[in-house]
């Protein structure tokens, strides 16, 4: 855990991002190789010529199935951090307690050891203040975008091998095939949130800070 100085290793005091990103690079290259294959199954099932590797990550096959996810993962975090500010759920240990002042919600005092947004004040710490809702909004925006575009150029894909013409983006927003992609993962991200804004009322995992301690009561809102 510590060092020969006392400190507390790098990889200690960054395991939980280090984990995390090393199994998101080992599932998205896994999923680029399994999603390759499943797409060269399917180009010679329709009689159609394979890809290679290269090819498919620039495809509108790999761009879709990636950035829908990212989309709803991204709006579900947007969401959440937002809502949280004002909602409660009595019980929870992901809500703010239901009477009782939060510190997250005091003013912002200038310090030495401030973040420079709040030394600087002004406009600057305003944006500061909600940089993690813009931040997660702006990802989300972003993903939209990415997985209509890659979703458009498979679509279009398909249209060619079935010798139909080429659709417009405004053309393909009017179908159901986008919007059926997009609210199938809204609503996993939707029913996740909910799971652990209720279940953290009763369940309870000692030594994670996602819960309450073992032997709150219940009805205990908060950590």
């Amino acid at each position: 855990m510590k060092t020969k100085s006392g400190k507390y290793s790098f990889l200690y005091r960054n395991g939980l991002s280090i984990l995390f990103l090393s199994l998101f690079i080992i599932t998205l290259g896994a999923q680029a190789l399994t999603g390759w294959q499943n797409h060269n199954e399917d180009l010679k099932e329709q009689h159609a010529s394979e890809i290679d590797l290269g090819t498919y990550l620039q495809s509108g096959h790999f761009i879709s199935a990636t950035f829908e996810n990212f989309e709803s993962e991204f709006l579900q975090m947007a969401l959440y951090v937002l809502l949280t500010v004002s909602l409660r759920q009595m019980g929870s240990a992901e809500s703010k307690k239901l009477d009782e002042a939060e510190e997250v919600d005091r003013e912002p005092v200038p310090s030495e050891d401030a973040p420079w947004a709040v030394r600087k004040g002004g406009w600057i710490l305003k944006l500061y203040s909600n940089s993690l809702s813009i931040c997660f909004g702006l990802l989300f925006l972003a993903s939209w975008a990415l997985h209509l575009y890659g979703s458009w150029q498979s679509h279009n894909v398909e249209q060619a091998i079935k010798h139909l013409p080429r659709e417009s983006v405004a053309e393909y927003l009017k179908q159901s095939e986008f919007w059926f992609e997009t609210f199938q993962n809204w609503q996993s991200e939707f029913l996740s949130v909910f799971a652990i804004v209720f279940l953290t009322i009763y369940l309870r995992q000692k030594g994670s800070p996602e819960s309450k301690p073992v032997d709150a009561p219940h009805m205990e809102t908060g950590k």
